[in-house]
């Protein structure tokens, strides 16, 4: 269980944790009190909401032809508002985050099914419009709920809340500026410079926090978080270790994120009634079949020897050659767990690939999320992974908030205090021209136009390693110089992220197609020392400029400094701008 101080500010604080999941969205946040233990609390009544449903709302928007937001969130769901669309054929958005997703996973086939975004809207603008209801919505229920004066309260806090914004592990920092755009446009902070307000967490950290916060033993030996959820499985592995009565965590292993969660199962359902029903007069309910599906069945499956009914229509809709009677259709067990197979193997394969890789062993598997509640999702697990030796849990309360609940928490008590580097960041650099080096003398040289040097191209020059424990404040640097004409006065470098299977990559032409891009860094240098020389045979001037590129990855997202000496030899610091390319 939390240890968790009491809050040491002077004025009261307020901290909002908004996870937008592919299908379901929560809320959970924090009022920091001086002198008072924070408690993390949810929101639990939203517009249009069924009360049983209080934690969650469907990632649903409904846009006009013009692009406005029509409706939104649990109001989608209300009988009125599905007539008033289909009359006035609004645009229903669905599953949208998943159009934020990195660009190397977009050639499944499964992402066939993602919903194409509203005509002249950005998943920027899209992802803004629900942070800028769930904003609505948070505001509205402190200050109808926190007291005293809930309303005095909000307008004191407005232009200082802190935000947790959750995203999967596969996220990196190109989908984090996107979020961070997106918060921007909907008024969550003012401006893209207004860093320190907003924070990035990934999902299975947050999970992490979320089971502590619940109780949940972990031990020094390793754990796996698994956190299933509606669109993806993300596993990250931890271990403690307690100094005093302080617990952390340390991440054993890269953390992994799969598109593979319940939405692709639902997808294969989809299928399945779409094959059965073609041609048929029932044709134009798949859609109601499958939402029955997707809501109900598929939560409750536990035996492939039973049938599922899926409730769809009234008595009179009975046709007994598609298995459909009195509005309920029935599909068999074992064909309602083919729709889970993907998804099961998938999980296995990844949990026994991270502890593989695990830097401590793994002995137990713990599993959070709304897709976590699957009976059958729980067996099939258990029955793989106890062979194996692997205990499996799963909280037993408001696994649906689990996110957002841990988001804040990661805010609060910061549990985690190092992580795994997945790949190795480096830059592509010149090195200078060694004439006994095997490697050099088949790769030829070129000559600097500044200098004269006679240098090799095309060298991979690693800052970061991969699977790299790395703590919080750890930098990672490396020296580098740059000879030009004239005095430099700003620096460009892009930081290559190598994915491929080499242990050493040294050149950045080898296996090119495994180096990507993950940002740029961008300097102003103007201040940096420079020393003067003269190119060899012309005697022409250059100049030489030596600095550090600076990199911490401890944290949740990436910072950047560049270092140099001055005159005198001291050390002096500059900021740096993680830039990235468009997606």
């Amino acid at each position: 269980m939390s240890r968790r101080k009491p809050f040491s500010g002077s004025q009261r604080e307020l901290v909002v944790a908004l996870d937008i999941g592919t299908t379901f969205s929560g809320i959970s946040f924090s009022v920091l009190n001086p002198g008072l233990v924070p408690e993390i609390k949810g929101v639990t009544r939203f517009p249009g909401q069924n009360p049983s449903d209080s934690s969650k709302i469907p990632s649903i928007i409904y846009y006009d032809a013009r692009g406005v937001v029509r409706a939104i969130g649990a109001e989608t769901q209300l009988p009125a508002t599905i007539d008033q669309a289909e009359t006035e054929q609004w645009i229903k958005i669905e599953w949208f985050k998943m159009h934020l997703r990195p660009k190397s996973y977009t050639s499944d086939p499964a992402f066939k099914k993602i919903p194409p975004l509203p005509p002249k809207k950005s998943v920027i603008e899209v992802y803004a419009d629900f942070l800028r209801y769930l904003l609505s919505c948070v505001k509205s229920f402190i200050e109808e709920t926190v007291l005293p004066g809930g309303i005095s309260f909000w307008t004191s806090v407005q232009n200082r809340i802190i935000f947790v914004l959750s995203h999967p592990n596969g996220w990196e920092g190109l989908q984090q500026s996107y979020m961070r755009q997106a918060a921007v446009l909907a008024g969550l902070v003012s401006n893209i410079n207004d860093q320190d307000r907003i924070h990035f967490v990934t999902e299975g950290e947050a999970s992490l926090h979320f089971c502590v916060n619940n109780g949940l033993e972990i031990g020094k030996r390793g754990s796996n978080r698994f956190r299933r959820r509606w669109g993806t499985i993300d596993l990250s592995a931890y271990s403690s270790s307690k100094a005093g009565k302080v617990v952390t965590f340390q991440e054993i292993s890269r953390p992994q994120c799969h598109f593979a969660g319940s939405i692709f199962v639902t997808g294969l359902a989809e299928d399945y009634v779409q094959d059965k029903l073609k041609g048929t007069r029932f044709y134009g309910d798949i859609s109601a079949i499958t939402d029955s599906f997707d809501c109900t069945s598929k939560l409750q499956f536990r035996n492939s020897k039973e049938a599922c009914f899926i409730k769809f229509g009234g008595r009179n809709d009975t046709d007994l050659a598609l298995d459909i009677r009195s509005g309920q259709m029935k599909i068999s067990g074992s064909d309602v767990a083919r729709f889970f197979e993907p998804s099961v193997r998938a999980a296995l394969k990844a949990i026994l690939k991270q502890r593989s890789d695990a830097q401590t062993t793994i002995t137990s598997v713990f599993l959070v999320g709304g897709f976590a509640a699957s009976p059958w999702l729980l067996s099939k697990l258990k029955d793989g992974l106890q062979l194996l030796g692997l205990e499996v849990y799963r909280p037993d309360t408001h696994v649906n908030k689990a996110v957002s609940d841990g988001a804040v928490s990661f805010y609060l008590d910061h549990f985690v205090t190092k992580r795994v580097s997945r790949w190795p960041y480096g830059i592509r650099c010149t090195v200078g021209y060694d004439k006994d080096d095997p490697e050099h003398q088949r790769r030829g040289y070129t000559i600097s136009k500044a200098s004269g040097r006679l240098t090799v191209d095309n060298t991979y020059s690693v800052i970061l390693e991969k699977d790299v424990q790395i703590q919080e404040e750890q930098e990672f640097r490396s020296p580098y110089f740059r000879d030009t004409v004239a005095p430099l006065r700003k620096i460009s470098t892009d930081i290559l992220r190598y994915e491929g299977a080499s242990k050493n990559p040294e050149w950045a032409d080898v296996d090119a197609e495994m180096y990507t891009t993950a940002c740029t860094v961008t300097a102003d240098v103007s201040r940096v020392s420079y020393t003067t020389h003269q190119k060899p045979g012309n005697g022409s001037k250059y100049y030489k400029t030596n600095y550090d590129i600076i990199l911490l990855f401890g944290l949740t997202e990436l910072k950047a400094q560049i270092a140099w000496k001055d005159g005198d030899g001291v050390e002096q610091r500059g900021p740096a701008q993680v830039v990235y390319e468009k997606n």
